[in-house]
């Protein structure tokens, strides 16, 4: 697989690539922070403080003049740019109450993310949203709080400041070494390239490139003991794709095998089969006792296994024959056989 370590590349003007510019928005904001206290900023200055061209600068100015209908002006005497008239505040985004409505939805399932990296500034967003509301919305979203509730069955024990430089290391492309322990196993170091994280069914997971295996693998950030920095950088290869990496799986784990999966439900499971979309690949199948064969195909058997053990006796395995073994396997050490 190929990888790319080194120096990070420079700029143009001989900055890190990773320095990216500030988000638009919040780089506008601080134009107009800086325009307000009445100094006369011009774009030379703006682009020094704010790290960007001066091009970028005239752009964001127009978008402020355009968009946001900002009074801001260039006066030639000062060599600066001004307000020609009062600004109170920064013009928000503009929200309707449906937006609001998913907005209150998205921060309900992001409160089961409590204790990760993105607690701090998703609180801070949120309050920042609903003290900004437009007088166009009668509604805030104190007033929904009590009409949705989303709950998850187990919390997942995630060490903050690993979850962080996990974050980072992604974003940054930064090589990590981690103390790893898998169940009922000694733990390990191991040097990963950082790809990309993941929540797949409220459970978080980290899919990097392996050194000692030499292949992409999945892992459990609750499991890791420590993360370092090793000071080495690497570029993501462009053949990665998390999509096409699970697109035979039935939860966070893969392979290069294909199987074949066919399950019997009996008639009382069946209206809760029907409800749902399971995999991409499903299809039903009714029979005429009021029974549902599922037909799916699939790349690894554990996260079916353990799919099909939660249904009890109301799932019977008619193939694989690996699958039906492991099931069978499985339900005789529960019962003690």
């Amino acid at each position: 697989m190929a990888r790319t370590k080194g120096r990070a590349k420079k700029t143009k003007r001989g900055r890190p690539a990773e320095l990216k510019s500030r988000p638009p928005y919040a780089r506008m904001l601080q134009i107009h922070d800086m325009v307000q206290r009445g100094n006369y900023p011009n774009a030379t200055s703006l682009s020094k403080k704010l790290e960007v061209t001066t091009k970028t600068i005239h752009r964001d100015i127009g978008f402020m003049r355009d968009r946001f209908t900002l009074p801001i002006e260039y006066d030639a005497l000062r060599n600066g740019y001004h307000y020609s008239a009062p600004v109170d505040s920064f013009p928000m985004l503009q929200i309707d109450e449906g937006e609001l409505f998913a907005l209150l939805v998205a921060e309900k399932v992001l409160q089961q993310y409590r204790g990760t990296v993105f607690e701090k500034q998703l609180s801070t967003a949120f309050r920042k949203i609903s003290e900004s509301l437009p007088d166009t919305v009668s509604m805030r979203l104190s007033d929904w709080d009590d009409a949705l509730d989303i709950r998850s069955t187990g919390k997942v024990n995630v060490n903050e400041k690993i979850f962080d430089l996990l974050f980072k290391s992604v974003a940054k492309g930064r090589q990590l070494e981690i103390l790893y322990t898998k169940p009922n196993a000694a733990p390990e170091k191991r040097i990963i390239d950082p790809y990309q994280i993941a929540n797949i069914n409220n459970d978080w997971y980290l899919y990097a490139y392996d050194h000692k295996q030499d292949d992409i693998r999945c892992f459990v950030p609750a499991r890791m003991e420590s993360a370092t920095i090793t000071g080495q950088k690497f570029k993501r290869p462009d053949s990665f794709s998390l999509d096409q990496y699970l697109e035979g799986a039935f939860g966070p784990f893969s392979s290069d095998e294909s199987y074949d999966i066919r399950i019997q439900f009996t008639k009382t499971a069946a209206p809760f089969i029907r409800e749902k979309k399971w995999h991409p690949t499903q299809k039903l199948k009714e029979l005429k006792n009021g029974c549902v064969e599922v037909s799916l195909r699939l790349s690894h058997l554990t996260d079916i296994r353990r799919w099909v053990l939660g249904w009890g006796g109301q799932a019977k395995v008619l193939a694989p024959a690996e699958l039906l073994e492991s099931v069978r396997a499985e339900a005789k050490a529960v019962l003690g056989k």
